[in-house]
């Protein structure tokens, strides 16, 4: 969950550096590091806090050097904290390393290396990793490419890591296993990042290392070899990110942007995969797999957190609509409760960012047993789409703000296609009903932009419940995973504590919690359970619970009994979950802001969750 870069080359490092660690700065920040090598001399710098703070720590501080690497964290090991802060360095302050993941086995490995005379000034993980490779390396009298490599051979757990020397000061040496690491290759330089985000304004070539690959750089050189020493020839890829993608665009906030972005989004998601005329679905990326589909016995789908929520909304279309059994299961439970797979199911993962480490677990164990895997993935060239046998990208673009916005609506889009397109091939839907679908679904995107105009009204209605203590979200049918959505939105950015239920299940314990204090957020549309939602909302008016219903543009009947209501645009049952979230990202984040939160960054959260 922590965020590295890299660099090597001509420019001076610093100010790469500290940009990139702003761009990957969702990933974690609560503290940061940067080691820069300025004539031999090895100059560390880290600070508890955010990105900023280490800037202004060091405003005073020697800066020079055309070599450096810095780190964003997301404390697993070790409070937040400036002796916690990565980089860290070796016993005798040599070497220095970054690294996101977890080394598993960094207990064992450190009673061992307390045992041999090395001292320890942290309470993390990596501390020992770079403790390890110093031992390796000063014994074993190779160079300090093969003793990383042998180092990470007895190392447990996930990592991404960059490696410096101060007595090599035109080397570094990177290394992953389950933890994304992506290097920019340009003329007389590399760079090394997390992801793409620090590395698109400088080259747009760029190479995605593999699991189990180490990588050695120099300005003009660059070698990759596997853990048994085998050299790699690197496949170099052009980025298709645009760097205005990363910036604000004038909005107080990324979440706020990306709310925003959803009509362009989605639109980007369905482009070339729907032909509305013929009633015809096309997803390029699991036609391969045709024939089985048309056979399976059933789909498990596998996420978590908001993922999950858009695996729900999965799991209505495609048993609505192509009459296959779903199961959706949360991916950090699914591994561990020996679950019957077998060759006739198919597994679907869905991840944003591509790199969560429970969801990668769970393929893992599926593929073992026998299962087509297929990934629902936003990142080009993360992980999960390369150890899936096929998948789907939802072409959401970046998504900076942690709170997931318009991923999950591409999420949703995504299997909404999915579901339409097993129903093709299985011929459990009509030719003239698909045209009809596919043709609202094509304007689903103008509809969302229409949604977005209720933004004013929100606001109002956020001003009256900026102090509420609890929350309420219900729906019913597909309006469930929404309101599920809209709970964990506003815990996520407001720290309001919230709770989504279907709506029936209400009388079966939270009515108790309802009082004139209580806000209850309903999804109130027109569709086959109006009827009893109409129900739902009469029985927390009769305990004075104030009612926030999300409902169908021109009603009049739920109008009359709630205390607050917001329009969304009429569509197909099939369609509510996009719209009716989008005026529940708006509440959130407006509440959020009204309360002083840090909506882009919220407390204890990460983006990307790369550690079990």
């Amino acid at each position: 969950m922590c965020g590295i870069v890299g660099y090597i080359g001509f420019r001076e490092a610093w100010p790469i550096v500290i940009k990139g660690l702003k761009r990957l700065e969702y990933r974690g920040y609560d503290s940061a590091g940067i080691a820069l090598i300025d004539q031999n001399n090895l100059n560390i710098y880290k600070k508890a806090g955010k990105v900023k703070e280490l800037e202004d720590f060091s405003i005073d501080k020697n800066l020079s050097g055309t070599i450096g690497m810095g780190h964003t964290r997301w404390a697993t090991h070790g409070a937040p904290s400036d002796r916690n802060s990565h980089p860290h360095t070796s016993n005798n302050g040599k070497l220095s390393i970054i690294h996101n993941g977890i080394i598993e086995n960094y207990a064992t490995l450190k009673e061992e290396l307390i045992q041999r005379g090395h001292t320890f000034n942290s309470d993390t993980d990596t501390e020992v990793l770079i403790h390890l490779i110093e031992e390796i390396y000063k014994n074993e009298n190779i160079d300090l490419l093969e003793a990383v490599r042998l180092a990470l051979k007895e190392v447990s757990g996930a990592y991404a890591i960059v490696v410096m020397d101060e007595d090599h000061p035109d080397q570094l040496i990177a290394a992953r296993k389950g933890s994304p690491m992506v290097i920019g290759v340009g003329k007389g330089e590399y760079f090394i990042a997390s992801d793409a985000t620090p590395i698109v304004e400088y080259t747009k070539n760029v190479i995605y290392l593999n699991d189990n690959e180490i990588a050695f750089l120099k300005r003009d050189e660059l070698l990759i070899k596997r853990l048994d020493n085998v050299v790699q020839t690197p496949y170099i890829q052009e980025l298709e990110l645009k760097l205005e993608m990363l910036e604000k665009g004038g909005y107080d906030h990324f979440m706020l942007k990306e709310i925003y972005e959803q009509p362009r989004s989605i639109r980007d998601c369905l482009r070339g995969r729907i032909y509305p005329e013929e009633g015809k679905v096309q997803l390029g990326g699991i036609k391969e797999f045709v024939d089985k589909l048309k056979n399976i016995d059933r789909i498990i789908i596998v996420a978590c957190g908001t993922s999950w929520h858009a695996g729900l909304v999965g799991e209505y279309l495609i048993e609505e609509y192509a009459r296959i059994p779903v199961e959706v299961e949360y991916a950090s439970e699914f591994r561990y409760r020996n679950p019957i797979i077998t060759e006739k199911d198919v597994v679907i993962a869905i991840s944003q960012s591509g790199e969560t480490a429970d969801t990668m677990a769970a393929i893992e164990m599926a593929k073992e047993k026998g299962a087509t895997i297929f990934g629902v993935c936003n990142v080009v060239g993360a992980s999960i789409p390369r150890i899936t046998h096929a998948g789907v990208y939802t072409h959401a673009g970046p998504e900076i703000g942690v709170a997931s916005t318009k991923a999950f609506t591409a999420q949703v889009t995504v299997l909404t296609l999915i579901a339409f397109y097993l129903a093709q091939q299985r011929g459990t839907i009509t030719n003239s009903k698909l045209i009809e679908l596919l043709t609202e679904l094509d304007c689903i995107p103008d509809q969302i932009h229409l949604a977005l105009q209720s933004n004013d009204l929100i606001k109002a209605i956020s001003e009256k419940f900026k102090d509420s203590r609890n929350c309420l979200f219900l729906g019913r049918g597909s309006g469930f995973p929404v309101a599920l959505e809209g709970a964990l939105k506003l815990k996520e950015i407001s720290y309001i504590h919230a709770e989504g239920y279907p709506a029936a299940e209400m009388k079966h314990g939270p009515i108790a919690l309802i009082d004139e204090e209580m806000p209850v957020v309903v999804i109130a549309t027109k569709n086959s359970s109006y009827e009893k939602v109409i129900s739902n909302i009469q029985e927390v008016k009769a305990r004075k619970g104030i009612v926030i219903a999300i409902v169908t543009e021109g009603d009049t009947d739920v109008k009359a009994m709630a205390d607050y209501c917001i329009e969304i645009p009429d569509a197909s049952e099939a369609f509510l979950p996009l719209l009716a979230t989008i005026p529940l990202q708006l509440l959130s984040y407006h509440i959020a802001v009204l309360r002083g939160c840090n909506v882009d960054q919220p407390r204890n959260l990460a983006k990307s969750v790369t550690v079990e």
